[in-house]
């Protein structure tokens, strides 16, 4: 969900993977710093990056312990309600012990769904943490922490993890549903599930995604007073021409310009950044412009992209074939109501036949889906002469749409794979031995 950039790096919380992920501008690379890429239940850590799970990794920020400059990066992992550090040189966290680089750790956070402050790092608990933004400088030299399930804003001390709480949330930790919409001072003023943070040095100033209150807020840390800068509290898209009357829908991203007399805000549910003037006071949509080199449509891919653990299987009644033989698969798919294919996305399938790839050999085994219109028809010409080994063979075939829904433009993907196992008998067959599916998403 989120990034945080030095240099030609991107690090990325890649929140579903599970990972943390660094791009390489320059070379155009990318690499995993931590994680499995399956959802973890450690709550200590203390592994190196690639061998370390971890659970949905939110928000990430870079930041100094105990060594060089930017050595650490900090770690919002929702999942485990608790804030992780992962070592990009050797550090020290505060109250902990030396560390390597790649290591990865919990720094605070008992890893309960709570709004526990503490002096001892390991004996808070946030709920669900998912933005975050360092402070390094004196006086405040901490890291601030949107706790969107406790609709708090938390700050953790950099130099010895003391847990507090800035504004919002509830003075009863269990209570995770001290929710509101209130200007106000440290516990007195109510958010709504923040997500993001951004921290302006300049100005002393601290500015929050107030998401389900579709409002962005400004927080002064030293008086902790929370008021609101924009928004009118109703979910829409308008620009103003005022911040009182301009209207955001679930903001979840917010980050502060050089200088600090820009904030640019992801308009989550409008699909759209929002740069906000807090000289002039506007609200103006970010025109993002991406090169076009090509005008045709992107090609299947010549190997399948992996199923997501999201995709539906499918595991069909075995059917009867003799070598020789033509197998057609021929697989009617229907969209939600009011969705449609994207154009510009490679909607693809692809058959396989695993442990059994000699079946398909020379055979097109990829192509793209471009109209549901009409079923989709895939063959799979079995050889003449079949090993005993294939005779229990099966064939997979995979589907991956892109598409969007007319109403809100909202896209997703989705996928689907169909396994049909196969009974070879001895040959030669000839014609065709027709399967048909349907499948609706």
């Amino acid at each position: 969900m989120g990034v945080a950039i030095r240099g030609d790096s991107v690090y990325v919380a890649d929140t579903e993977n599970h990972l943390i992920r660094k791009i390489d501008l320059l070379q155009g690379k990318v690499s995993t710093l931590a994680g499995v890429g399956t959802q973890g239940t450690d709550r200590e850590g203390g592994a190196p990056g690639p061998q370390q799970p971890i659970s949905s990794p939110w928000d990430v920020a870079l930041g100094t312990a105990g060594g060089v400059e930017d050595n650490v990066l900090w770690i919002a992992m929702a999942g485990t309600h608790q804030i992780w550090a992962l070592f990009l040189a050797d550090g020290k966290l505060p109250r902990g012990s030396d560390s390597k680089a790649g290591t990865c750790v919990r720094w605070a956070g008992s890893g309960n769904e709570e709004n526990r402050n503490n002096s001892y790092p390991h004996k808070a608990g946030f709920a669900q943490p998912s933005g975050l933004a360092a402070a390094p400088e004196e006086p405040w030299s901490c890291l601030f922490v949107a706790d969107s399930e406790s609709s708090s804003v938390r700050t953790l001390a950099l130099k010895d993890g003391a847990v507090r709480l800035l504004v919002g949330g509830e003075r009863d930790p269990l209570n995770l549903f001290a929710f509101g919409d209130v200007d106000g001072k440290g516990v007195d003023a109510k958010l709504q599930h923040p997500l993001g943070v951004a921290w302006a040095p300049e100005q002393s100033l601290l500015y929050v995604a107030d998401s389900y209150n579709h409002k962005i807020k400004v927080v002064d840390p030293k008086t902790k007073l929370c008021s609101t800068l924009a928004g009118t509290g109703e979910a829409g898209d308008a620009l103003g021409p005022e911040f009182s009357k301009a209207c955001f829908s679930e903001p979840g991203g917010i980050c502060v310009s050089g200088g600090g007399r820009l904030l640019y805000v992801a308009d989550t549910n409008n699909h759209q950044v929002k740069v906000l003037d807090l000289v002039s006071k506007t609200v103006s949509p970010l025109n993002i412009v991406t090169e076009s080199t090509d005008s045709a449509k992107p090609s299947p891919p010549t190997k399948a992209p992996p199923l997501p653990r999201s995709a539906a299987r499918r595991e069909l009644p075995p059917v009867c074939v003799s070598a020789g033989q033509t197998v057609v698969m021929t697989l009617t798919l229907s969209l939600p109501d009011g969705a449609k294919l994207t154009d510009e996305a490679p909607s693809c399938w692809a058959l396989s036949a695993e442990g059994s790839e000699r079946l398909l050999g020379g055979q097109l085994v990829t192509g793209d889906v471009v109209d549901l219109s009409r079923p989709l028809r895939v063959s799979a010409a079995l050889p003449a002469a079949v090993e005993e080994s294939d005779r229990g063979a099966r064939l997979t075939l995979s589907v991956w749409l892109y598409y969007c829904l007319e109403a809100g433009h909202a896209c997703t993907m989705k996928a689907a794979s169909f396994s049909q196992p196969l009974r070879i008998g001895a040959g030669p067959g000839e014609g065709e031995v027709n399967v048909a599916w349907s499948h609706a998403f």
